[in-house]
């Protein structure tokens, strides 16, 4: 009687762990798919944010022909920032290609920063009715991709503090969970929030 009682404690025990494993398992692979959708949020916004551009670009440049230097460095920034978004896409959380897209969407910014500081010299160009709506379009845009932005940074923040925690990191270390890296864009376009200097 005692070594069949023994062995059903056994056998209790290794069911107890077994769930308690699939538990932390689960866990983990909620909170990455949670990080991994909130960078879908992201995507979403800076697809948006990369269709208003061209258009925007092409109302500057029927106002800004000498500018052309400017317009074309926007739509080169675009174009990189599209690929570094291709190459988040594929591995969302990876540090090398949140690294990638950070550096991207800041050298975007930095064009669109002065496309539109440039803008601002030019009167009949900044009252130009759909110059105006494509700004507004594209300034709420980008206040979009910054609460995505937040989100998807607590969503990684939340995923990196469970796989680093006892016991989740004996089981996020068995399985392979990797870290995720937060998207921090430098220049967010400082010089577009300043206030426009007027000279008479």
């Amino acid at each position: 009687m005692s070594m069949l009682f023994i062995l059903l404690m056994i056998v209790g025990l290794a069911v107890v762990v077994v769930l308690w494993g699939v538990g932390i398992y689960n866990g983990l692979v909620t909170a990455r798919n949670a990080f991994r959708n909130a960078f879908a949020q992201i995507d979403v916004q800076l697809q948006r944010r990369f269709d208003l551009i061209p258009n925007l670009v092409e109302t500057a440049k029927a106002y800004m022909s000498h500018e052309r230097q400017t317009l074309e460095a926007v739509v080169a920034a675009r174009s990189a920032a599209q690929s570094g978004l291709a190459a988040a896409k594929a591995n969302p959380g990876d540090p090398e290609a949140m690294a990638q897209l950070a550096a991207a969407q800041g050298q975007l910014n930095a064009g669109l920063g002065r496309l539109l500081a440039i803008a601002e010299a030019y009167p009949d160009l900044k009252a130009n009715q759909n110059m105006m709506q494509l700004t507004e379009e594209l300034t709420s845009t980008e206040n979009k991709v910054a609460f995505a932005r937040q989100a998807y940074n607590d969503a990684v923040m939340a995923y990196n503090n469970k796989r680093e925690m006892f016991p989740s990191s004996v089981v996020a270390g068995a399985f392979n969970f990797a870290p995720a890296a937060l998207l921090d864009i430098p220049a967010d376009r400082a010089e577009v929030r300043e206030a426009p200097k007027v000279q008479f």
